[in-house]
């Protein structure tokens, strides 16, 4: 057989996705191509996407839109930086995927970097993942290999664990885990679970933001607790104060597993890099996505010291693409824009500027959330009507509820740019009003 060539620049512009790059077909009808191709999971697309820069992007009709929604809180640095895809067309020059009999000196590194910067204890470590549902699932997993050893060093036998002791796993009325079948049955929204039903036992969901629900609930029988510092899914609200601490106390005396979902709230997200270090408590484990890749698919679980990490052993998970070269030197390029060019604290101060403009505007009655996660409620049902009026007058906004608006856009997002969305959202709102 004749060696492969390597295809040219020339030739690749002649290549099927460079004809799709240059392609003059509308939006309309790449829509009618989408219908007919793929599955309607999500019902129909809202835009046909083309090209992005920075906080801007555009469709197949050539307009032009400020992304305040970032791929859901996963382009941290907007799109098409230059230096993460200068980053990832290197290592994928290089080394692209190599699977798990193997590692990468950009596996090993991302793990050492993201220790330090959860300041994880000695003893800690890193399971890579492709997305935040599958870091989700191996958490679920580390939940259902605890045995149960509490904080103060009891612990339960191995036999009382294969009698499967300790089956409940607490999450929160409101919770988004994700949609693999361990993630949805942590999450609570019932349309989500229902079509899929039985769904793995033993997960019970108690009161948002009750503490007392919380220490009612947590006893020798409870393997974990999952919780959101921020659920996102549920119109950005955030645990009261004390409320983490609180389940700390209550799984550690229990010897349950507290497991932090920071796949939404992560990686500077809310101006730190976990939403949940000020709170003065050291979970059990964290799962990680979104933007930790600045756009690339990747998740993390991040186990806190040497007995969880244990929990765990060799052949009882695993992943074909997770740690891949790629996905983890696009990581690494990623946290190093964050910290060297001191990102988190534009993320802060932009956000507390955008939160201010929105609390002044009327038809807000509420406004929630932390640095660029962002989330406001209406004074009527017409957050759907404010998504597309906002799409036509170019700006990309969600609506997790009928009166409430997320916001989670890029960490690089300007004052300038939330002045514009800020200027627009009286009409926006006017608009959507008077459609209904």
């Amino acid at each position: 057989m004749n060696q492969i060539e390597t295809a040219s620049s020339t030739d690749l512009e002649h290549s099927p996705v460079g004809e799709l790059v240059h392609s003059h077909a509308t939006g309309a009808q790449w829509l009618s191509r989408y219908s007919s191709s793929l599955l309607g999971v999500f019902g129909t697309p809202q835009r046909v996407l083309v090209r992005g820069a920075g906080c801007l992007v555009w469709d197949a009709d050539g307009k032009e839109y400020l992304d305040l929604l970032g791929g859901i809180a996963v382009n941290a640095l907007g799109h098409a930086h230059p230096f993460v895809t200068s980053v990832i067309s290197s290592q994928l020059a290089t080394l692209g995927h190599v699977s798990n009999f193997f590692t990468s000196p950009t596996q090993i590194a991302l793990a050492e970097k993201l220790l330090g910067l959860t300041k994880a204890p000695a003893g800690s470590k890193v399971f890579f993942a492709n997305s935040g549902t599958e870091a989700v699932e191996a958490a679920f997993k580390l939940a259902r290999r605890n045995a149960g050893t509490s904080h103060d060093g009891a612990a339960e036998s191995a036999a009382e664990n294969t009698d499967k002791q300790r089956t409940k796993i607490i999450a929160l009325e409101g919770a988004f885990h994700g949609r693999t079948m361990g993630a949805l049955a942590l999450t609570a929204k019932e349309a989500y679970r229902a079509p899929f039903a039985p769904l793995p036992g033993g997960v019970v969901h108690i009161p948002f933001g009750d503490i007392e629900a919380l220490r009612a609930a947590v006893d020798s029988t409870t393997a974990a607790v999952f919780l959101e510092p921020i659920q996102g899914e549920a119109g950005v609200r955030p645990l009261p104060p004390g409320y983490l601490k609180a389940a700390r106390e209550a799984t550690s005396a229990a010897g349950a597993l507290l497991i932090l979902d920071e796949v939404q709230t992560g990686i500077g997200r809310t101006g730190k890099w976990l939403a949940s270090e000020d709170a003065g408590i050291v979970p059990d484990a964290v799962t990680l996505a979104k933007g930790l890749g600045g756009g690339f698919p990747i998740g993390a679980l991040v186990t806190f010291g040497a007995e969880t990490s244990a929990l765990l052993t060799a052949g009882q998970h695993g992943t074909t693409f997770g740690g891949n070269p790629v996905a983890t030197a696009a990581a690494l390029a990623t946290l190093h824009v964050l910290e060297n060019q001191d990102v988190l604290a534009h993320v802060r101060a932009v956000g507390e500027h955008l939160r201010a403009g929105l609390a002044g505007i009327g038809g807000v009655t509420e406004v929630r959330g932390e640095g660029l996660l962002i989330g406001f409620d209406l004074d009527a049902d017409v957050a759907p009507g404010v998504v597309a009026a906002g799409l036509d007058a170019g700006f990309i906004v969600n609506s997790p509820g009928p009166r409430t608006i997320r916001l989670a856009p890029p960490l690089i997002l300007t004052t300038g740019q939330a002045d514009s969305f800020l200027a627009a959202l009286p009409a926006l709102l006017t608009t959507a009003k008077d459609a209904q």
